[in-house]
């Protein structure tokens, strides 16, 4: 047996984006306030979630290989291209601190009804699509800096996986604690009621917390 065990193409890609979607709701994602929150430090629940993911991820995926159940190529590794990534994830990381979305979140805002998360989806698809038009004038820019072919963490530091995944869990611990100190610090995390609220209300929570701080 192997895995992934068979890909039913467009059926699987639905399935697995519904559940996506629906988790990303559960946990306040298609609110703003929860990624704009990350970055002004109140609420570190982006961070936890996806650090999080990326372990259980991680730790799924090594397990699976030591067990013989997926093979080494099974999972597709891109290769790093340093400008273009370094550049993307200056705009990208804009993006998500003006807009308080991310790809996947302005996706379960449209589908809650939001109308930022509608304003937000068609910047993202516009600035796609300028991106597609101006591709070959600069494509020499984009695949400058070529790292080695599917290069992972353990073949950049030469160290074994496992390594690789205890530095990951102690980064994370590290990163939760002081997520929390900060949080608590600064009248955090966003609570159901903040996230759910409308605006003027939300901003008589942040009155009230900042009040109540001092």
């Amino acid at each position: 047996m192997s895995i992934p065990l068979y890909d039913s193409g467009i059926a699987s890609g639905l399935l697995s984006g519904i559940l996506f979607g629906y988790a990303l709701e559960a946990a306040g994602f298609g609110s703003p306030r929860k990624l704009t929150g990350q970055f002004t430090l109140r609420d570190f629940s982006v961070f936890k979630v996806m650090f999080t993911a990326v372990i259980v991820c991680a730790v799924g995926l090594y397990v699976l290989r030591t067990m013989g159940w997926m093979g080494p190529a099974a999972v597709f590794i891109p290769t790093l291209f340093f400008w273009a990534i370094l550049l993307g994830g200056v705009f990208i990381g804009a993006g998500f601190a003006v807009g308080g979305y991310c790809p996947g979140t302005s996706v379960v805002g449209v589908a809650s009804g939001r109308i930022d998360a509608v304003v937000f989806a068609i910047g993202m698809v516009l600035g796609t699509s300028v991106f597609a038009w101006v591709f070959d004038p600069i494509k020499d820019f984009y695949l400058a800096g070529q790292g080695p072919t599917a290069q992972t963490l353990p073949q950049l530091f030469g160290l074994p996986e496992w390594m690789i995944l205890l530095a990951l869990i102690i980064i994370a611990a590290v990163g939760f604690r002081l997520g929390t100190i900060l949080e608590r610090s600064r009248g955090g995390p966003f609570t159901a009621e903040e996230v759910c609220a409308p605006d003027d209300e939300a901003d008589e929570f942040a009155l009230t917390s900042a009040n109540a701080r001092g």
